[in-house]
């Protein structure tokens, strides 16, 4: 999605339906990008509603690529959120915590003397094809029509399902103790905290994820992406109000 496109587009063609390409801040929710653009579209627009939202959640410590729907195309929201995803991070290693990333605080610290650099290039064969993976307590997914981070946050132990993932690639791309960056490629479903988490354990220490972007969804480049503040100067900014 570029500038120049974006200027072009009429009130029918977001009702009709487009797909945008948004680059979401770090500490946003994906809900709130997703109410930021509703906003926006409504505005420029004068339109009481839109049908609008988007293809898979993005933590608020994660920044990246979200796709967001808008008016028919929101019938395509579940096949464009099966698509294989990419993600660029760093994990952390020798300490842990509850939420698996930085939104809860270290609860536990481990060793990390012992581990070598061809460890971790080695320890990363573990988790290529299909795994088993345990999501994180603090998740958005459900039980019992409760969030998971809701039992969490009140102090309720439940019991969670491990779940198949798919990982083809999974990259170090350097390592400067504690710190590992690395890019992973996954199936839909895929925790890349659950990923961080185990991958410390199966180092013989602990980890948590301390930094995320998405990159990629499909054929879907975050290099192609705006941020929510972008598509509101472009559309509200520098476009008169038909």
């Amino acid at each position: 999605m570029t500038s120049t496109n974006l200027q072009l587009k009429t009130k029918e063609d977001f009702l009709n339906g487009q797909l945008l390409l948004i680059d979401k801040p770090l500490g946003w929710s994906s809900f709130q990008a997703v109410n930021k653009l509703k906003w926006v579209i409504r505005k420029k627009f004068d339109l009481k509603k839109i049908k609008i939202g988007h293809a898979g959640t993005l933590d608020p410590l994660a920044t990246g690529l979200l796709l967001i729907c808008t008016g028919k195309f929101t019938k395509t929201i579940n096949e464009l959120q099966g698509q294989v995803k990419e993600y660029t991070g760093t994990i952390t290693l020798g300490a842990t915590t509850p939420s698996y990333d930085l939104e809860t605080e270290v609860d536990a610290t481990f060793p990390i003397e012992h581990i070598s650099k061809e460890n971790v290039l080695e320890t990363t064969k573990q988790f290529l094809g299909t795994i088993e993976q345990l999501p994180p307590i603090f998740s958005a997914l459900k039980k019992d029509g409760k969030r998971l981070y809701e039992y969490a946050r009140d102090g309720i132990e439940v019991v969670i399902k491990r779940r198949e993932v798919t990982i083809s690639e999974f990259e170090i791309v350097d390592i400067r103790m504690p710190r590992v960056k690395f890019r992973v490629v996954c199936s839909k479903g895929t925790y890349i905290r659950s990923l961080a988490h185990d991958f410390g354990k199966a180092l013989g220490s602990g980890a948590h994820l301390s930094e995320l972007r998405r990159t990629k969804i499909g054929d879907y480049n975050v290099d192609k992406a705006l941020s929510p503040e972008e598509f509101e100067k472009i559309l509200l900014g520098k476009v008169k109000d038909s």
